[in-house]
């Protein structure tokens, strides 16, 4: 994994904003992100699993447009996976008639990956309840908060020192 980022953030946190001798100003992101990442994942879980969908499952129908223009490589690499991870979810949500690979007609070794119709539904039907329990969650803050804040989460979530990273290495969605 690239240290770029990480490297960068402990020379920003030795130069400033901490107290000489003393604890920096606020938590470090991790520890505010990851426990909330964790009960957001835990609230996801019966959501999914009463439309029949895994983790993993719900990332693919979530990354994978209506026309047929992603590889098998490049949707494990947007979701982050290891190709031969997703290899089994991709054969589950195409026996399940949720997607179609089709080999590429300018290189028949490339798989061209789409949602069905029925696939769609169901990634639109379970977004929609996911998103109806953060809406809960999001109730708490002020309208201004709340847009600032998702505003900040998708600026941080598309940095290219995210995007960056490493397929298949130090992520947890199962």
């Amino acid at each position: 994994m690239s240290t770029g980022i990480f490297v960068t953030m402990a020379e920003n946190a030795a130069d400033k904003d901490t107290p000489s001798g003393g604890r920096p100003p606020r938590p470090d992101l991790a520890a505010m992100v990851v426990p909330l990442g964790r009960a957001l994942m835990a609230a996801e879980q019966p959501v999914l699993d009463a439309h029949g969908l895994t983790m993993w499952a719900y990332t693919v129908l979530l990354h994978l447009d209506e026309t047929p223009i992603r590889t098998q490589a490049a949707l494990a690499e947007a979701i982050r996976a290891d190709k031969t991870r997703i290899i089994a979810v991709l054969d589950d949500l195409e026996r399940r008639e949720l997607i179609r690979r089709q080999p590429d007609p300018e290189d028949r070794r490339v798989r061209l990956l789409s949602l069905t119709a029925e696939g769609r539904r169901l990634r639109d039907t379970t977004q929609a309840a996911i998103q109806k329990g953060e809406e809960r969650l999001l109730a708490q803050l002020p309208p201004a908060d709340r847009a600032a804040l998702l505003r900040a989460l998708h600026t941080l979530y598309t940095s290219p020192e995210l995007t960056a990273r490493k397929p298949g290495r130090g992520s947890s969605r199962t």
